[in-house]
């Protein structure tokens, strides 16, 4: 279950400094929501959450936006408000409930509403729970009414990282300066390449980032590796410091530290055993592949870093 967290305060719309085209059906598709539900809706049980849960999960894959709720910065979420909750004059008596559900696209971590909807359902059951579960099924995935809902909160969610950009770039430059290289990496890969200035920007950012922090982690492999060499300058503590040398990154600057350490470790193993020591470096790349797989290296760190994090949802009391 995720953490709710509630602000008492409300958020006005977000201004656009710049514009990119929206037309494209592979753009749209790049942008996606993670279905959320409180566990404080008002008659909402277990089971029901679930059960709404699925509804919204159903209606962001309609509209190609559906995404795991595990690492997703926006979410689509909704409300029910019990309206009327009536016994029918009929034999045997009904249950009858009419339930406003409001749906909203917003930020889940900075709890900024994007876009809302609602709709007025009913529905007639033997209990309350079969009831109320009538009126959530009258949900639809194809209603249009959430066509325009996911439309307005793609858009608004571009206009967000437009308006944005500057500073998550200046975010990553201060969390890389901290050494944080992982949450700076993660910080520029959550941004969609339908908003392409920014991800762009955001790319051009990520390469020089991750260079520091191969070289940070060559220089510690080295520290360790040096020290795992000189425990006993023999098969064993050869063994230990390729642990740490099998680590390296062939695109570190101390790589030649590493592969002069490497070639001091197999002399030393052939005046000892007279036989070659079975341990290579990882290779460098073709210079041609070299950035492209620097970038996905980058964000395949974001995308960990980001599925390792708390997931804490936050909401706006001003959602509903």
């Amino acid at each position: 279950m995720k953490n709710i967290i509630y602000f008492f305060c409300l958020f006005s719309g977000m201004s656009v400094l710049a514009q990119n085209d929206l037309d494209k059906a592979d753009d749209a598709a790049r942008i996606t929501l993670a279905a959320v539900v409180s566990d404080q809706i008002d008659g909402l049980n277990p089971s029901e959450q679930i059960f709404l849960e699925n509804k919204l999960n159903q209606i962001t894959a309609k509209h190609g936006m559906g995404g795991a709720a595990a690492n997703e910065r926006f979410i689509f979420t909704a409300n029910v408000q019990i309206v009327t909750m009536d016994i029918t004059p009929t034999a045997p008596p009904m249950h009858a409930y009419t339930l406003e559900v409001s749906f909203f696209v917003g930020d889940g971590i900075d709890g900024k509403l994007f876009a809302s909807t609602s709709k007025t359902l009913k529905g007639v059951g033997e209990t309350q729970t079969k009831a109320y579960k009538a009126a959530l099924k009258n949900i639809k995935s194809t209603d249009g009414i959430f066509k325009t809902l996911m439309e307005e909160g793609k858009t608004k969610i571009i206009e967000y990282y437009n308006a944005q950009c500057d500073f998550i770039l200046k975010e990553a430059e201060t969390l890389s300066a901290q050494n944080d290289f992982e949450a700076a990496i993660y910080k520029l890969s959550d941004v969609p390449e339908v908003c392409k200035e920014c991800y762009d920007k955001a790319m051009d950012a990520i390469v020089p980032i991750y260079q520091k922090q191969i070289d940070y982690e060559c220089t510690k492999l080295m520290v360790n590796a040096n020290s795992a060499w000189s425990e006993g300058l023999d098969a064993g503590s050869a063994q230990a410091a390729s642990s740490y040398l099998g680590k390296i990154d062939p695109n570190s600057k101390c790589i030649s530290d590493a592969q002069k350490l490497t070639s001091e470790i197999s002399a030393r193993i052939k005046e000892l055993d007279q036989r070659e020591w079975d341990f290579k470096l990882k290779q460098q790349q073709d210079d041609v592949d070299l950035q492209k797989a620097t970038i996905k290296a980058a964000r395949d760190i974001g995308v960990a870093y980001g599925e390792n994090q708390p997931s804490t949802v936050v909401y706006s009391y001003g959602w509903w």
